[in-house]
This record gives C-alpha cells, sequence and structure tokens, in this order.
C-alpha cells in the first residue's frame, strides 16, 4: 500500500511550516522568514531560519533542512509514512492509500493483523496475572529482579503451556485464525491442523515506532530450547527494521543523547530495571544497515554492547563494517565489551549501574577498535592493514570522519602525512554523485545552476513557460533535472516545500534542498528575467553545439544544410 502523491502535495500546501514549527520550537520574527535557536543542535545565537513563503527552513549552523514532512520525521525521530500521519491527524484529514496489487479485501489486511496481535498482547498479560500456573512466572520474574513497574512498562505477558490457549479464543472464527497465521502467531502442519507458537514462555512484544504490537520474543523459563523464539517475518514485521525498546525508550527520552545496543530482550529490559533506561536490541540479527540508520536518527551517540569472547568480536566487526557507509559529521559509534561470561544482564547485577555506566562512558571509539582489530589481523604486516584499512576508509561518506582515519593510518604505518598514503595506494575519494558538479554554490554559479536554483526557490516563475524542447538534446550534466522542474512547474500552482517533495526517494532531492537555501544573489524582483536569460544562454549553447556538429559532418542532407545556413545567420546575428 502506498500513499498517493496527490494527497501528500495537499497535506504540504496545507501545512503551514510556521505554524507547525511554532509549536515545537517558538519563532520571533526576522525580516521576510522567521528564526530561532536549532531545534537539532546546541546553539546560543539563532540560525535556524523558517520561510513562509517556500514553506521550507534551514539551519546556518548545522546545515539540516527540509519541508514540513522533514521537520516532523527529524523533530519527532518518524520515518516518512508516519510523519505523514501525524500532519495528517494535525489538520483532520484521513490518510489514503493506494493499492499495487491484490484483490480489495486485502485493503485492511495489515489493520486487522495490529488489531488481532494487540489482542494477543493483552491475552498473555492477562495470563500473567491470571492463569493458574502463574506463581512459577512470577517467581522468575521475582528471581531476576524484575518490578512490577518494568514488567508493565514492557507490557511482559506470559503464554501458558498448550497447543490452542490463543487458538482456542478463535474457534469458529476462521478468517481471524488465518490472519493469526499470517501474523506468526500460529502454525499450520502439513495436514492442516494448527497450534499456538508460543507456548510456556515469557512473552516479550515487540512494538513498531508509534507503539503498535507487530511481534513477539519469547523466552523459556527453564532450560528448554530454543531459548529464544522469534516472531517469523509477516507483512507488519521485518525484522531487519525494528528494534525491541526503541518505543518505551522513546517513551521517557524524547532526544536520547546515547543509545546502547544489546543482543537479548532480556538484556534492554534487566538494563532499565537497573537505571539504564536506553537501550534496544536487535532481534536476534547482525545489526542491519536499516537499523543502525535507525539508532541515528535517534541518538547522536550508539554504543554497540557485545559479549567479549570471539563471536562478539566478530559481531563487533560486521556492526562496523554496516556502520561505517552510513555515518555522517557529528555521528559517534562506539563499542563495549562485556567480561567473558557475562551478558549485559548478568553484568549490571553483579557491578551495578554506576560501574556499568562508567564501562559505557569508557566505550572504545570506532577509530580505536578498528585498528586494533585491523592491526591484530593483520600479525605486523603493514601492507595488508594499508590494503585492509583503506578498503574500509574507502566505503565512508563522512569526509572529517574519513581524513581522521587516512591521518591514523599514515600515522600507523610510519608515513608523512594522509596524502602520501593516498598516491602509494591510490585511494579513492567516495563522493555522492552531484549533478551540479563538486564545486561550492558561490556567487550565482553556472546560468544552469543559477537556472534550477530560481525555479526551485520560486516555482511561478515556470507557469504557462513555453517548452523549450532545444533543451532535451543540449548535452550539460544537471540539464535533466531542468527540464523535469519545467514540466513539473509549467501547468502546477507548487510552492518550493512541494516541488521538492517530488523528488523525495530521488537521488536529485540533496542537490535541490541545497539549491533551495542557496545565497544567490538575485533579487526576488529580478528571478524571472534573470531566470529567462539563463534560459536564452542554454539554447544559445544548444545552437552552437548542433552548428559544430553539422561543421564537422561531410555530407549534409538537403535539410541539414538549411539547418546549418541558419544557424551561421543566427550565430553571425549575436556577434
Amino acid at each position: 500500500m502506498a500513499i498517493p502523491r496527490d494527497f501528500i502535495n495537499e497535506l504540504v500546501a496545507r501545512t503551514d511550516i510556521v505554524e507547525l514549527v511554532n509549536r515545537k520550537v517558538p519563532l520571533k520574527k526576522a525580516g521576510k522568514n522567521y528564526s530561532a535557536c536549532c531545534p537539532f543542535h546546541s546553539e546560543k545565537s539563532p540560525s535556524f531560519t523558517v520561510s513562509h513563503d517556500k514553506q521550507f527552513y534551514h539551519c546556518f549552523g548545522c546545515g539540516v533542512h527540509g519541508n514540513a514532512i522533514d521537520f516532523v520525521m527529524e523533530y519527532d525521530r518518524l520515518e516518512f509514512v508516519d510523519a505523514i500521519e501525524e500532519l495528517a491527524s494535525l489538520i483532520g484529514l484521513d490518510v489514503p492509500r493506494e493499492e499495487y496489487r491484490g484483490p480489495k479485501k486485502d485493503q485492511n489486511l495489515s489493520r486487522d493483523l495490529y488489531q488481532l496481535m494487540d489482542e494477543a498482547n493483552r491475552f498473555y498479560q492477562t495470563q500473567l496475572r491470571q492463569h493458574p500456573e502463574k506463581e512459577k512466572v512470577l517467581k522468575y520474574l521475582e528471581h531476576r529482579d524484575l518490578s512490577a513497574d518494568v514488567i508493565s512498562s514492557f507490557g511482559i505477558g506470559f503464554a501458558p503451556d498448550g497447543w490452542d490457549n490463543l487458538l482456542g479464543r478463535y474457534r469458529g472464527q476462521q478468517d481471524s485464525q488465518d490472519k493469526l497465521l499470517t501474523a506468526g502467531m500460529l502454525i499450520e502442519k502439513d495436514n492442516g491442523r494448527r497450534y499456538d507458537r508460543f507456548r510456556d514462555r515469557l512473552m516479550f512484544p515487540i512494538n513498531d515506532r508509534r507503539g503498535r504490537v507487530i511481534g513477539f520474543g519469547g523466552r523459556v523459563l527453564g532450560e528448554g530450547t530454543p531459548k529464544y523464539l522469534n516472531s517469523p517475518e509477516t507483512p507488519i514485521f521485518h525484522k531487519g527494521n525494528e528494534l525491541y525498546g526503541l518505543y518505551e525508550l522513546k517513551q521517557k527520552h524524547r532526544n536520547p543523547k546515547q543509545i546502547l545496543i544489546v543482543e537479548g530482550y532480556m538484556d534492554v529490559v534487566a538494563l532499565a530495571q537497573f537505571g539504564v533506561d536506553y537501550a534496544v536490541a536487535s532481534l536476534g540479527t547482525s545489526t542491519t544497515a536499516e537499523q543502525f540508520q535507525l539508532l541515528l536518527r535517534n541518538a547522536e551517540e550508539v554504543i554497540c554492547c557485545y559479549d567479549g569472547d570471539r563471536a562478539g568480536r566478530e559481531a563487533a566487526w560486521r556492526a562496523l563494517e554496516t556502520a561505517l557507509p552510513l555515518l555522517k559529521p557529528g555521528d559517534q559509534v562506539k563499542f563495549m565489551f562485556v567480561d567473558d561470561g557475562d551478558d549485559p544482564d548478568s553484568m549490571i547485577r553483579r557491578i551495578g549501574q554506576v560501574a556499568f555506566e562508567q564501562l559505557i562512558a569508557q566505550s572504545q571509539s570506532l577509530k580505536s577498535f578498528m585498528f586494533q582489530s585491523l592491526t591484530a589481523e593483520s600479525g605486523g604486516d603493514k601492507s595488508k592493514l594499508a590494503k585492509q584499512a583503506m578498503n574500509l576508509i574507502e566505503k565512508i561518506q563522512d569526509q572529517i570522519l574519513q581524513n581522521l582515519l587516512l591521518d591514523n593510518l599514515a600515522h600507523k604505518l610510519g608515513m608523512n602525512s594522509s596524502e602520501e598514503l593516498k598516491k602509494k595506494f591510490g585511494f579513492k575519494i567516495n563522493s555522492n554523485s552531484n549533478p551540479m558538479g563538486s564545486k561550492a554554490l558561490k556567487g550565482r554559479g553556472t546560468p544552469l545552476r543559477l537556472a534550477i536554483a530560481l525555479l526551485v526557490q520560486n516555482p511561478k516563475i515556470g507557469i504557462n513557460l513555453p517548452p523549450q524542447p532545444a533543451l532535451s538534446y543540449l548535452s550539460l550534466p544537471g540539464l535533466d533535472l531542468l527540464n523535469q522542474l519545467l514540466d513539473l512547474t509549467r501547468t502546477r500552482q507548487l510552492s518550493s516545500a512541494q516541488l521538492i517533495e517530488e523528488y523525495r526517494q530521488l537521488p536529485q532531492l540533496n542537490t535541490l534542498k541545497k539549491l533551495a537555501q542557496w545565497e544567490h544573489q538575485v533579487k526576488e524582483e529580478n528571478h524571472q528575467s534573470e531566470f529567462k536569460k539563463a534560459l536564452v544562454w542554454l539554447n544559445n549553447q544548444y545552437l552552437e553545439q548542433r552548428y559544430q556538429e553539422l561543421s564537422l559532418k561531410q555530407n549534409h542532407t538537403k535539410e541539414e544544410r538549411v539547418q546549418l545556413q541558419k544557424l551561421i545567420s543566427i550565430i553571425q546575428g549575436q556577434s
């Protein structure tokens, strides 16, 4: 299911970004715009501006910028769809969905699954309080030192022993049973017999970022196997995209300074019991890129906490390889290892909160862990160390971190500088592709860059503009983007925010966001005239390009001879 593009455009049009931001960050009028201290980084003097005309915000301090949807995503730490639903609720709109495929009856499947998962969660919590065998479960929880508050805040429940405790609640309800099977709560054998997936287990509900139950983790109460049993992948639960405990963490800390990522449900719960209530778990998988992006959107510092044995260090190394390409300026990833034979659950019980948090504060930096591991792996072979390190460093997008690691590597190899290192090993700088070129946006830039910037900042100058067929044949990087923008603005009244929203899932998004706040030194009353001058320049570039093509050709058709004569006349008339 997808949200229709027309609805997103309407939502952006009907949301006043000044009112939206002002609800959360008090704004003051500053000329045409509004200003405040940036909510996304610490500062004493305001560098955060909101434009009513463009329906856009920008911080000159940390560089964040975007429209109303971006602001809700950043400020409230929501995913795109959740941000759309949040904005829609603020102005009283229902979010429609487009169906990609499948019969109409499937449109409400996800909603039904959420409802059934909520019912299952309430059933397990009731069993913890009322089942005849509740005493053994409560004794187990008491043995683990879990308080009633922690049990309640994490929604911990109990799945009784037996094949049909949950199934039995839906006798005669074939549709609900089918959906429970889809949700992973039931298992079906080859003969068609169905039974409860979770039996005689402590139940940990897994919530999405909106607090909806999407899956469960079940832990045995004794020594049985498997120790943990997790929900399978379902239409509403994708392990690699979720983190256990993140919803609960955000209820306590809207903007956590740091997040500790551990491996098990009980680790998260036990840490919270002892005051370390900023931990999440990766649901029994290696930490994925999606999970790291989620972590880094919610906190600037992420501490990966693993067992100190070989398996734990291998898991930490996989996490480092996953995180490196995702890091942005300001992001911090550190590594912490608990003692051999311990896990975070047992260790915090043994040493207490204060000592445990001292260990967190002493976590290894990414740089330290990376070079320590590579040095051990290379066995003193400097050439091997260099090649392995360079392969990792080349993947980093953050050039500040990239240069820092290169300087460290050069020092370890006994070289004079990172430049010497780059030349010796042919280092490739990993930069994001930019159709407008890599130069900084200074002055007016090229006519093409100026044309795109003017159109993004003031889309109304494109309304009713005649087609520019010549621009389809001109070979210039970034011209395809201008042609797309011309098509979008020719017949539609769009704000800057709406125009940029059209590119949310496309690689040109960052370029357009930068151009939306580029100071090009053109006064607003001159936008249209300067834009037309840029178009004239581009059309002239095409004429010169076509003239060169025809001039170099040996045998011309009759049409080409006529065209060449016209081009000669035009060019002579311009000179």
